[in-house]
């Protein structure tokens, strides 16, 4: 017996058929992200991506549609985990809106900086791809809806009026295209620049609108 084939059938002994897909959807979630995070879009195909989680072509479609829901679902994943590091970074930085900032714009450019793969998967390839474009879009809107209750329940605030959700917006996306540009290498700034001039920037646009 192949040793690939014998690592294979050792691989689900003592799991339940529940836990054996399950098991197998990580596989793929795993090798799609490395695939986009590295390769990107157009080397991220079916085939690239069951040969990287060694898988037998069928079990892509035990857990994925097509393609596109697989990649939706790996950008998915990643949201969540930056989505949770945000919130440490909330929960753990003094109750000051100010400082909140600079510790939530810390972690995300640490979140990034800590596996380049990341920010190719959430910056740079839904550029290529119109459903990931799509999510993109979807997941900053839901980004500036988030920090408007946070803002809301943690300080007292007000709801956004329409200039602070336009503020909102201007943050969200303006972060966004300024980790594409650093992840891609097109700004030679150190991380420690970016987070001082991106908090500097975004607090005096907070500021601007409250006046």
């Amino acid at each position: 017996m192949p040793n690939s084939l014998r690592r294979r059938q050792h691989r689900w002994s003592g799991l339940s058929p529940v836990q054996r897909q399950a098991e197998r959807r990580a596989l793929l979630l795993d090798a799609g992200f490395d695939l986009l995070g590295t390769d990107g879009w157009d080397a991220t195909t079916v085939r690239a991506v069951v040969e990287r989680a060694e898988l037998n072509p069928r079990y892509f479609y035990e857990s994925f549609a097509d393609l596109d829901e697989l990649i939706v679902a790996v950008y998915d994943r990643v949201v969540e985990e930056l989505a949770a590091e945000v919130l440490v970074a909330l929960e753990t930085a003094p109750d000051d809106p100010a400082v909140q900032a600079r510790a939530v714009v810390g972690r995300i450019v640490e979140f990034v900086d800590g596996d380049r793969r990341r920010g190719r998967v959430l910056y740079v390839e839904g550029l290529g791809s119109e459903v990931l474009n799509r999510r993109r879009i979807e997941t900053g809107r839901g980004v500036v809806a988030f920090f408007e209750r946070y803002a809301v329940e943690r300080h007292g605030e007000t709801p956004f009026d329409h200039v602070q959700r336009v503020a909102a917006a201007i943050v969200v996306g303006g972060f966004s295209q300024l980790l594409l540009d650093w992840v891609a290498g097109r700004l030679n700034v150190t991380r420690a620049q970016l987070v001082d001039d991106a908090t500097t920037l975004f607090l005096a646009l907070g500021d601007a609108t409250r006046r």
